[in-house]
This record gives C-alpha cells, structure tokens and sequence, in this order.
C-alpha cells in the first residue's frame, strides 16, 4: 500500500508540528506556591482589530484562575460616524476599563499624526492605573503604535498579534516598528515567522499561532440562519452567490490615486448591476474624501446598493462567505475570504506582498472601469478551494499557554538576535540583486525521469510590445535526467535528491527558486495534488499524494498536473498559444495526449479526465487501445501504434525499400522505420501514415466541432509528420465554420518541462490584471 490523499492540509499539518515541538513543560512555581495571575490588558481600536482579538478576549474571560481581563477601548470604536462600535463590545459582557477618545477629525494625514499624539497623552494615566503585566496590541493601525510606544516607555510587556507580515503602504512600516516594540509575538504564517527572524526577533518570543478570527469564522462557517442574515442585510430577493460585498479604504501613501480607484470602483459596481452591500471606509487619511465620492454618485439612495458604517462580525463572516464575490482593497479580502473560497477583486496596492489563496485576482493597476468590470466578470459567481493560510481555527489555545509561559522574572529589556556580521565584508554581490525568478520542473515519463530549472528571461527584442510578459521567455537553465524507477518509494526518493541539487546549483546561478512544478501521465487532481489513475507505461503510481511529501522536505510549494494539460500551459506561457484565448494542444509521442485552453483557462472537467484527446473514438471496431477501448486516436496515430504497424510489415517481410540497407539483428524496429520508408516510397508504410493522420485529423476534427478553439497547436515528435495530413482533413471533412482554423507545430523543445514550470511561476503573475 502506498501513501494516498492527506485528510489535512499541509499549513495544518505544518502548525500542529510546530506546536509540538515548541511545548515546554510549565514550570513548577518554587516552595509549591501558587502561580500568581497574569494581569492581561486587551486595547483595541477599531472594528476590525475586535475581529480578531475577542477570540482571545473570550478565552482569558474563561480562564479566571490563570488571568485578570483588563480592556481598553480607544480610536474610532467611540466614533458615531463610524458605528460606535464600542457598543459591541458591551453587548459581548466584556467590562470596559477605559474609554480613551484619541480621534482628532479631519481624516487627513495632520489628524493621523494629531491622534497618536493625543494618544500618548492619554494612555500613560491608564496604563499607570491599569498596571498590566502584559499589554496586548494587534496589526498595524497608528492607534496601535501609540499603544506600544506608551506601553514600551512604562516598561509593560507587549504582546503583538499578526507581526512580520506584508502589505502595503504606510501599515508596513507601522507595523515593523511595532514588532521593534514589542517583546513576543503572535503571528499567522509561516512567512510572517521568517520574516520576524530575518528582523532579529527572538525565536524563542515567537508563536506561530493563526490568525484568531479563524477560529470563530471557521467554527461559524456553516449556519442555518445564513439567508436570514443575507435578506437582513441586502433585502428579501437576493440570492446566495448572487450579491457583492465592497470594502475599500484609502492608501494613505497615495490619496490621490486611491480616491480615484474607489470612484472607478463605484462606477464598475454600479454598471456591473448587482445587489451590492458596501462598507464605510475606516478612519485613514482620505476617508472623508472616499465619503463624498459615495455620496456625489447617490450610493446611499441606489436601489442596487446597502451602504453601512458597521456590521457584527458574525454576521459579516455569513456575508462574505455566501457573497458572489467580494472587491476592494480590505486584508479580509485577501485574508478572512480565502477561508471560504469566495471570490475577491483586490484593487490597488494596500495589500501588496499579503499571502493569498487563488482566490484573488489582483487588480494592481486599477485604471480603468472596464477594468475592474472585466475583473468583476471573471470573479462573480466563482468558487474557489478553501484556504488556510492564515490559520487552522487552533490560534486562541496557543496563544493562551503562550502568554502561561511568559516569566514576568525574566528581564524585561529585549535582546535582538543579531546574524554574524564581517566588518570587512561591507559590500553587496550583484549576483544577488540579480537573481532571477526561477522555478524547479519536474517531468515523469515512462522511460526517464526529468528535472530541470527553469527562468523566466528577458527576450531581446526590436518589436514593441504593450505587455511587458511579451518580452519575457522561459529558459532552461539545467536539466538533470535518469531513469525513471519502477517503484513508489525509490521514484519519490529520487525525485527529492535530484530536486534537491538542482536547489543548490540554483543558488551558483543565481535562481530563486519559487516552487515545484510536476508534470506527469495519468488522471491528476491538480487541486489536491494527487496522482489519481496512472497510465501503465508508470508502475505503482496510482492514487499518489505527490505534494505533499515533496512541499515538506524541500519547504516549497508544489503544484502537479497531467503533462497533457502542462503541454497546453507552456504553449500558452512560452509558445504559439500566447495571447490565444480559446486552443487546443495535441501531443503526438509514445502515446496521444493534449490539453484544452478555454477562455484563458486550462480544462480539467468535473472528473479531472478532460482533455483525454488521444481516446476520442474514431471507429467503432478499430484496433485495441492501451485503455482497454478501441478504435482510439492513440491506437491508430501515437508512437507505440506505429511501433507496432511497422512490426507487422518488418514480420511480413515488406518494409524494406530501395535506399534502406537492413537493419541489423538486434536493432529493434521502430516507428521511424516506418516513417523513412514511406518517405523513400513503401506505398505499405505509406498506407499506414495515411491511417494514422486520417484518424488523428477526424479525432481533431470532433474536438473543433466540440470546443471550437481558433488554433490546434501539435505537439511531439511526430508533429511534424501530422500537420499536412490534419490539415487536410479539417478541410474537407470540418463544417465550414471551422475549416480555417490553423494547426502549427510546436516550437517548444521541452513543453512538459516549461509548463510544469509555467504553473509555477505563473502563480505569481498569472493573477495580476
């Protein structure tokens, strides 16, 4: 029996590991004496930052042995303009130590720094009072930054949930130097780990714990009273996945631009004509200016559209989750959303860097209205697998005996983990600066076993171009090949020691490495990355998990398809398919294979087996194909169906013709054979070919009829032979309609390669509007 399916998901499987290994056991209090309560003060500032800390707030309030609940309520939860969300946090029975009012109005950038002032001002007196042993301060906002500085200054332990993450504008540098403030850390990913490291944060202060509000919205996922919120919140006639949540706050590095993007926002929503609940932006600078602009198109009046300041965070998780898609520039979208597969539209740069599920398309430049429509068209009505990126529902427990393990003995004075430095050695290595974004290429055939490392180049070039990706071609930088084993356990053995030197010749040639792309025969789940049914030129492949074993020992992302549909990918990426929407690939080697590209996206079907081109039927008693069918374009037009004509007549004693010497007793008999004497005048062999490119020609010639792609794009060795013959079936037996559809050869040396690297490094751009 070998490995199949994994029941969890890799980021679960990573946490769960994590939380092992780091369990310390809990020190026994000297003389038996009882461990004193650790007085735990929560501040928060604004609707979302609730989101995520009253996860945390319930589960100390439930713990009345072990902490004292102190909450300070500041920023714009005291605003009325802004829901006075304070209210909320009443009605959950928490009792509220201080209300401090630190807004100064005019939502401009003078108030931001007005407010953290007055702010400072305000919180030594409570905190002094309050006397907490450890202040907890979440995200990135510049309320939170007052509550470090004032909490770091009085010599109070600081506890910070969701530092090391990326985004984008001034919330980056906000929350970095909180993190600087703050002497433990609570944070969602992976990623965001590394990176408080790489900032010399302690690793023995760091948790890895989940995002919080992953444990509410997951628990709450599924409610019975889901369309009641919906009918409460947008009106009786709407219907699940058919309304669209908005979200969108100003960038306060850039005003102009982002007022702008929400006016283009407002005019995409308002042509795109669906219900569409939307949501005050937050207090930033620019606020005010995003409220007119609402106001001045009659947002507030519009029969498509609920606008409001507030909404309990419950029943928001319900919106958002059931929503046809959600748009803005909110980090729920790439966040909280990604939970439940629904679709988002990120527009502009605030969420720059942020980890997202493939969920999000990103709409970076938002320019346009036709734009974001076009982006809206594409999105609304999706549904997307569900992510866990930012947590596995587990991140109050940890973070509970997280704050256990806090020694209020220790020194309170943080050290930083420095890297060794050489004085000497103060200059930068351009190799460094121009490493090339790379991905590793893994290709399973019934022979060999291929690796290579892939680079995206910049193509030299005296045509111009209006998309920058047209410049840009794959290159393979190093290809590594053996033989493919016969067994589960020595073909993954291998696959990981050749990937693993190509890692580290990848650093030599300055690759960065973005991931793993494996392409192989046989039904593949791309999804969840497992091998379902494998071909028989592949033994013991079958119902394998791939991903999962190669992400955890080379801690990559992986991604794996079907070399027919990667074949399709690389045409696409790289080759004759680039900028062609609708195409079909054929690939004529050992076997026939082939992917389909509708509308700019690969075909899998419900099953996962589309695209199986080389078993379209093309008579009813033809010869018996590997499947098990007959009659199969494979059987008639693949290499091993030549292999085995040419047999037949070497057998028969007729392949031989003039200008062919005999071969010799121990050459075996091959298609090529075939090929070179109907070439030199075999009128047999020539029948044969005459067979085979007929019934690869009608085969094509139903998949037109079916897809009606505008470009057929043959593929393999034996392209170059079938491309005449192909194209003079589609004329004369395809509807008129489709008799000037082109066929080409590929000119791709390696496409199983290039589109197992295609999947890679299309991750990163392939999103981007």
């Amino acid at each position: 029996m070998h490995p199949g399916p994994t029941g969890r998901n890799p980021h679960e499987l990573y946490y769960l590991r994590m939380q092992r290994t780091r369990e310390k056991p809990e020190k026994m209090p000297e003389n038996n004496k009882a461990r004193k309560k650790l007085r735990v003060c929560v501040a928060t500032c604004n609707r979302a930052d609730y989101s995520k800390l009253a996860p945390i707030m319930f589960g100390i309030k439930a713990q009345p042995d072990e902490f004292e609940l102190e909450v300070v309520v500041l920023g714009s939860h005291l605003i009325d303009d802004y829901g006075n969300t304070f209210r909320m946090i009443e009605q959950d029975d928490f009792d509220i130590g201080s209300k401090l009012h630190t807004i100064v109005r005019g939502e401009d950038e003078a108030a931001m720094v007005e407010s953290v002032g007055l702010a400072l001002v305000k919180l030594p007196d409570v905190l002094h009072r309050l006397r907490p042993d450890v202040l907890v301060v979440h995200g990135d906002r510049f309320d939170a930054l007052a509550l470090a500085t004032a909490a770091a200054l009085m010599n109070i332990r600081i506890l910070h949930l969701e530092g090391g993450e990326v985004s984008g504008t001034i919330d980056d540098s906000i929350r970095h130097a909180i993190s600087k403030l703050a002497h433990y850390h609570a944070c969602c990913t992976r990623s965001a780990e590394q990176h408080l490291i790489a900032m010399c944060e302690d690793h023995a202060r760091i948790l890895l714990a989940g995002c919080p509000s992953y444990d509410k919205l997951l628990a709450a996922h599924y409610r019975d009273d889901y369309m009641d919120i919906i009918k409460n919140w947008l009106g009786d006639h709407v219907k699940e996945h058919d309304y669209i949540v908005a979200l969108q706050h100003p960038v306060t590095t850039d005003i102009k631009n982002s007022i702008k993007i929400y006016e283009l926002m407002l005019d995409a929503l308002i042509s795109f004509n669906k219900r569409t609940l939307i949501l005050f932006p937050n207090i930033d600078a620019g606020s005010k200016e995003m409220v007119r602009v609402m106001r001045k198109k009659g947002v507030e009046q519009h029969p498509n559209f609920r606008a409001v300041k507030h909404v309990p965070f419950e029943q928001f998780i319900q919106l958002v989750c059931h929503a046809g898609a959600m748009i803005g520039n909110s980090s729920c979208g790439v966040r909280e959303a990604g939970a439940f597969g629904t679709p988002v539209i990120n527009l502009g740069s605030r969420q720059t860097g942020r980890e997202t599920g493939e969920n999000v398309l990103h709409v970076r430049d938002a320019d346009t209205q036709n734009k974001i429509y076009h982006a809206l068209e594409l999105q609304f009505g999706k549904r997307y697998p569900c992510s866990k990126i930012y947590g596995d529902g587990n991140a109050v427990p940890r973070i509970l005996k997280f704050l256990q393990t806090i020694d209020l003995d220790e020194p309170l004075q943080k050290t930083f983990c420095f890297p060794p430095v050489k004085e000497w050695d103060i200059s930068q290595d351009i190799d460094h600066i121009l490493e090339t974004q790379s991905a590793l290429a893994v290709d399973l055939g019934g022979t060999n076993l291929r690796v290579a490392i892939v680079s995206m180049t910049e193509r030299n070039t005296v045509y111009s171009c209006s998309s920058n990706d047209s410049y840009m071609q794959g290159k393979i930088v190093k290809k590594y090949t053996q033989a493919n084993p016969k067994t589960f356990e020595e073909r993954i053995a291998l696959i990981l020691k050749m990937c693993k030197e190509a890692l580290s010749d990848a650093v030599c040639l300055n690759c960065r490495i973005l991931g793993v792309g494996v392409s192989t025969g046989g039904r593949v789940n791309p999804q969840e990355g497992v091998v379902l049914h494998s071909t028989k030129l592949i033994q013991e492949w079958s119902s394998i998990d791939i991903r999962t074993p190669l992400s955890d020992a080379l801690h990559l992302p992986v991604w794996v398809d079907n070399d027919g549909n990667c074949a399709a990918l690389a045409e696409k990426k790289f080759g004759h398919g680039k900028g062609v929407e609708n195409f079909v690939t054929i690939i004529t080697g050992t076997g026939i294979g082939g992917g389909i590209i509708q509308h700019n996206e690969l075909v899998h079907g419900s099953t996962f087996c589309a695209a199986e081109l080389g078993h379209i039927m093309v008579s009813l008693d033809g010869p018996e194909c590997m499947c098990g069918s007959r009659g199969c374009i494979e059987a008639y037009a693949s290499g091993m169906a030549l292999q085995r004509e040419a047999k037949r007549l070497h057998d028969e004693d007729v392949l031989k013709v003039d200008g062919i010497t005999d071969m010799k007793n121990n050459e075996p008999v091959s298609a090529v054979h075939l090929i070179n004497a109907a070439r030199l005048g075999n009128s047999k062999a020539d029948a044969v070919l005459q067979t085979a490119g007929m019934a690869l020609g009608v085969g094509i010639v139903n998949i037109l009829h079916m897809v009606n792609p505008s470009l057929v794009i043959l593929s393999g060795v034996l392209a170059s032979h079938y491309q005449s013959p192909v194209q003079q079936v589609i004329e004369q037996r395809a509807l008129p309609s489709a008799r000037s559809i082109r066929v080409l050869t590929s000119d791709l040396e390696e496409p199983a390669l290039m589109g197992a690297a295609s999947m890679v490094l299309d991750y990163t751009t392939r999103r981007l509007y």
